[in-house]
């Protein structure tokens, strides 16, 4: 294996920024279902595993430096549901990660999910974020010599290299948590990750709300572009069978609590970009570093999770936020970049936005049904005057 100094430092430094960046949204995924700590720790194990052991396998077999993460938009809106109890989360899994997998294999399917306008896709994601970002300045009036150094840290750090700014947004956080007496004790006997397996319930309202978007997130904001980052970096990657793959690794860790697993993009952008290895073909092994690393983090979920409960609300609120912000602004433009689109996807934003409940279907569902169904009206309404409003 060609492993060179730029390499094994491109394969380190990913997997910590991808995982300080965003560990607190997943374990608070976990508390908005209702996880025990020890399904928790379950979660983060099972989910570090699965894309470590995908991404090494995708990456020994095609040779290109293949990295996965977890879905974190899919995390954020698993935080924002509300009523789907923790084995019915689990089933909407599943069928998110079934989903994913007869994407890879059934090019139509690919396809219809393909002709969702992207517009309105972005709009139901920005308002499942908004609420995240949004909540750290709620937090400010709480917690002010806490959080306002920290948003002062991220805004100074994300100039200086925005890749590492949330990792060091998150040690300073647990610094001066610690420095002004914040913090709570560390329990004990939580410091290696165990196993949990929970029989995944099949709750319709809970795929409905919850495993349809889940599917929809994954692949639109993550899957599509970390196919993306490596066809930028100079690669040609095999779609359908990585698609896959990704699914598969979800399929059996999602009954041990992990949601999506998928193609990583900002940490992909590490791996695979020049940075690692001027040569293209010899950038690969920083993909077997990552899963390493990775496996490493699994081992040692306990501890994490034990360190963000000792944690006052205001910190993991914060550092959630903070990771969020480049996602909802993108997700933003998206949602608001064509005129033809624009009012069904501020639809499908204010709706997802809004937390709504009916009929045990979360908000997100209910925001991309409002969005297609006014875009469905603007059309048949132009359609009937004779404009073409494509």
């Amino acid at each position: 294996m060609p492993l060179t100094l730029s390499t094994l430092s491109a394969g380190i430094i990913a997997p910590l920024v991808g995982f300080a960046g965003t560990v607190a949204l997943v374990i608070a995924a976990a508390q908005a279902v209702g996880a025990t700590p020890a399904q928790t720790i379950s979660w983060l194990a099972a989910i570090c595993l699965a894309k470590a052991l995908g991404g090494m396998a995708l990456t020994w077999r095609y040779r290109i430096p293949v990295v996965m993460a977890w879905s974190t938009p899919g995390a954020a809106l698993i935080a924002t549901s509300s009523g789907i109890a923790f084995p019915a989360a689990e089933g909407a899994f599943v069928v998110a990660a079934v989903l994913i997998i007869l994407t890879g294999l059934i090019k139509p399917l690919g396809d219809l999910v393909a002709r969702i306008p992207a517009g309105i896709a972005a709009a139901m994601l920005a308002g499942v974020l908004f609420r995240f970002v949004a909540d750290v300045a709620l937090a400010a009036p709480q917690a002010p010599l806490l959080v306002l150094p920290l948003v002062a840290i991220f805004l100074v750090a994300r100039l200086v290299h925005a890749a590492s700014a949330m990792l060091v947004v998150v040690a300073a956080g647990v610094a001066l948590t610690y420095g002004l007496g914040l913090a709570g004790p560390l329990p004990e006997g939580a410091a290696l990750s165990r196993p949990v397996w929970t029989t995944p319930d099949f709750v319709p309202s809970a795929i409905l709300g919850l495993g349809v978007p889940l599917y929809l997130v994954t692949m639109a904001a993550q899957n599509l572009p970390g196919l993306a980052v490596l066809r930028a970096n100079g690669y040609a990657p095999a779609a359908g069978p990585i698609i896959t793959t990704t699914g598969i690794v979800s399929l059996f860790s999602a009954p041990f609590g992990a949601h999506s697993s998928n193609l990583a993009a900002i940490t992909a952008a590490i791996a695979a970009g020049p940075d690692s290895h001027p040569d293209p073909g010899k950038r690969w092994p920083a993909g077997i570093v990552y899963g390493l690393a990775f496996i490493g983090f699994a081992a040692f979920a306990g501890f994490f999770v034990a360190l963000f409960a000792a944690m006052p609300k205001a910190l993991v609120t914060t550092v959630a936020g903070l990771a969020l912000t480049g996602a909802l602004m993108g997700s933003l433009a998206g949602a608001m970049a064509e005129d033809r689109t624009r009012f069904a996807s501020l639809l499908a934003f204010a709706t997802a936005a809004s937390g709504v409940t009916i009929a045990g279907v979360g908000a997100a569902f209910w925001g991309l049904a409002i969005g297609l169904v006014a875009l469905g009206v603007e059309r048949a309404y132009a359609a009937s005057r004779g404009v073409n409003s494509r």
